[in-house]
């Protein structure tokens, strides 16, 4: 409980009622919380994702994903146990107990727009990707280095190539 110091009368402004979806698109965030939920029909139970943006102009928004994890059918299971690979994936923890594992870890959120005739327009979770590449991952051209002065030259120690900078993954280039 906070005292406010004063009295607020609501009645005297407008609320804030601008929530918009996203647009479809890749956005890096990071899970902040989670919990095991039952389905609306009680045959299974789902693991409930929040997820916040954080960064470029949508920073702080949330988005949601739901991953049934239990349930009779079998094809349910298997999509939601594929989404959290990608997830554990993504965040480089690839064996985990408790979801809070996943927690405050950076990753990329794919998500597209909806607009659904019952419940108006939405955000929907497609993918999730790692926030970069893989280190095992090829480089995307490698450039050639300058061959190194040979022994009987007299130049003194060999050339020493400089570092290349790595190229920025595709999402990331804007």
């Amino acid at each position: 409980m906070a005292h406010l110091g004063q009295s607020f009368d609501a009645n005297t402004i407008s609320p804030d009622s601008a929530f918009e979806p996203l647009p479809a698109g890749d956005y890096l965030c990071m899970i902040t919380d989670s919990a095991m939920k039952p389905t609306k029909n009680g045959a299974g139970h789902y693991l409930e994702l929040a997820m916040q943006v954080i960064e470029g102009r949508y920073a702080n928004r949330l988005l949601w994903d739901r991953l049934t994890l239990i349930h009779p059918n079998a094809k349910t299971v298997e999509i939601a146990q594929q989404r959290l690979s990608a997830i554990c994936h993504a965040v480089g923890v690839l064996q985990i107990t408790d979801s809070a594992q996943l927690h405050n870890l950076p990753l990329v959120v794919r998500i597209k727009y909806l607009d659904d005739p019952q419940f108006g327009a939405k955000n929907e979770v497609v993918a999730y990707k790692p926030q970069h590449p893989p280190a095992t991952a090829p480089a995307a051209h490698p450039k050639p280095q300058a061959a190194a002065a040979p022994p009987w030259s007299h130049q003194g120690a060999p050339a020493q190539p400089k570092p290349q900078a790595a190229a920025a993954p595709p999402w990331e280039q804007r």
